[in-house]
């Protein structure tokens, strides 16, 4: 009987615009990729973990943390290209791998290499959900931002004017409406820190939800506060803070 297994994958390449080498940036005295694959490693449900990129720093960095290699092709390292085609190439690589060992995949952890917002808790909750309930697709690490409700959305027109991004009547009557961050009630936003997903969320991909389809049509929450990925400086030190008061401590160089 072939064995079914939990996969992490981690996607990151070297390019970046707007950050530049935010992948490998310091944070608390480790480049900011490794935590996600330290989570991993440290997981009660990880297997195995595999690496997609074309960077390599990043290469270095997974070795170093025993993770297996997957060459990321040029045309999914663009900045155009999306994250979900570049997790499902690693999916079927890894697939193709675990096939001659005579190994299923049951779940997959899927990671940003720019995602530190994590631990082994968050990742071990997301496994232990889909295996209770097997009418989610994914578990996905959740924060709520209240404050930044589409309801406070505005789009910048040509003439200078600001517009809702998402008209009023969308969320009822708009006579009940008001100012108050959370009077529409919590907002969750999936925060990227993780997500763990069913095989079939990343081979049918175009069934998935917007706007992160891999996640699948019915997406469980793992809950989180302050978690992102990181796609600005100024992002570090929230990142920093939310590290710290999970115990995880800097590496004095």
């Amino acid at each position: 009987m072939r064995k079914s297994i939990v996969c992490a994958l981690m996607i990151g390449r070297k390019g970046s615009v707007d950050f530049p080498r935010k992948n490998i940036y310091p944070v608390l005295g480790r480049p900011l990729c490794a935590y996600p694959l330290l989570a991993a490693k440290e997981s009660k449900q990880v297997n195995r973990i595999f690496v997609s990129t074309d960077c390599p720093d990043i290469t270095a960095i997974a070795r170093n943390q025993s993770a297996e290699l997957i060459e990321r092709p040029p045309e999914l390292a663009r900045k155009e290209a999306l994250g979900e085609d570049a997790f499902a190439h690693g999916y079927y690589e890894i697939k193709k791998r675990l096939n001659k060992e005579d190994l299923d995949i049951e779940l997959v952890v899927l990671l940003f290499a720019n995602g530190a917002t994590l631990n082994k808790d968050l990742i071990d909750k997301g496994v232990a959900i889909l295996r209770k309930d097997e009418s989610f697709d994914s578990a996905v690490t959740t924060s709520v931002y209240n404050m930044w409700s589409p309801l406070r959305a505005r789009k910048l027109q040509e003439d200078g004017s600001l517009h809702p991004m998402v008209p009023f009547e969308t969320f009822g009557d708009p006579r009940t409406l008001n100012c108050d961050r959370d009077s529409q009630g919590d907002v969750h936003f999936a925060d990227m820190s993780v997500s763990v997903v069913r095989p079939g969320c990343l081979e049918n991909l175009a069934d998935g939800l917007l706007p992160q389809k891999w996640m699948g049509q019915r997406i469980a929450s793992i809950p989180n506060w302050g978690g992102c990925d990181v796609d600005y400086e100024w992002q570090i030190p929230m990142v920093e803070l939310w590290l710290r008061k999970h115990d995880i401590q800097e590496v004095k160089r």
